[in-house]
């Protein structure tokens, strides 16, 4: 087989072709069932070794101006799949490795779960005179289940407190329940649980 792309970057068992790039786009769009940013594409595909950044970018650059995704949303950033792309997902995906399409919808899955998680469990950043005060709320739908705020010396503190929160904040919220309604053990076990999964 001939390889027609840049190679730096890409791990063993990785794209090697332009036409496997485009298809991994195709299938992405496709089996999330939703727009994916071109960051989030870039993230799925190059963090996880599977294709060159430049190949990738070149990759979108060319199914959009093609037609075969389009651009939509308020920043104009988002992809999204056409007819095309999802008719090429059904009928090429098959000529991807399963481990590459596998390890890619993971990422975008992970990728998608976390936006959610950012946009229901918000942060607000404000700067004070002696450093920064982190506010977070933990929704419950409509409505904050709980929020809290924090004062820290600076601004890297305060995005070090506002990623913490996001990545887990359901642990938090239970862990935060417990200690003031007094349940000491059910605290420790969320600890401890927690522990286990770093």
């Amino acid at each position: 087989m001939n390889f027609d792309v840049l190679t730096e970057g890409i791990e063993p068992g990785g794209l090697r072709t332009k036409s496997d790039i485009r298809i991994l786009i195709c299938y992405l769009l496709t089996s999330t069932g939703t727009p994916l940013s071109k960051e989030d594409l870039i993230q799925c595909t190059v963090n996880n070794g599977l294709a060159n950044y430049f190949e990738v970018t070149d990759a979108i650059s060319d199914m959009v101006a093609k037609g075969i995704i389009k651009i939509s949303g308020n920043n104009s950033e988002l992809c999204c799949a056409t007819e095309t792309a999802q008719q090429i997902s059904k009928q090429l995906d098959s000529e991807l490795p399963p481990a590459v399409r596998h390890k890619a919808l993971c990422a975008a899955i992970g990728l998608l779960a976390k936006a959610k998680r950012e946009k229901e469990n918000r942060v607000e950043i404000t700067p004070e005179r002696n450093g920064c005060r982190v506010t977070c709320h933990i929704s419950g739908g409509t409505t904050d289940l709980m929020n809290f705020s924090l004062a820290v010396p600076d601004n890297a503190q305060a995005e070090i407190v506002k990623k913490n929160f996001q990545d887990s904040p359901e642990t938090i919220y239970r862990m935060l329940l417990a200690l003031v309604t007094g349940e000491t053990g059910i605290a420790a076990d969320i600890l401890k649980n927690a522990g286990k999964q770093k």
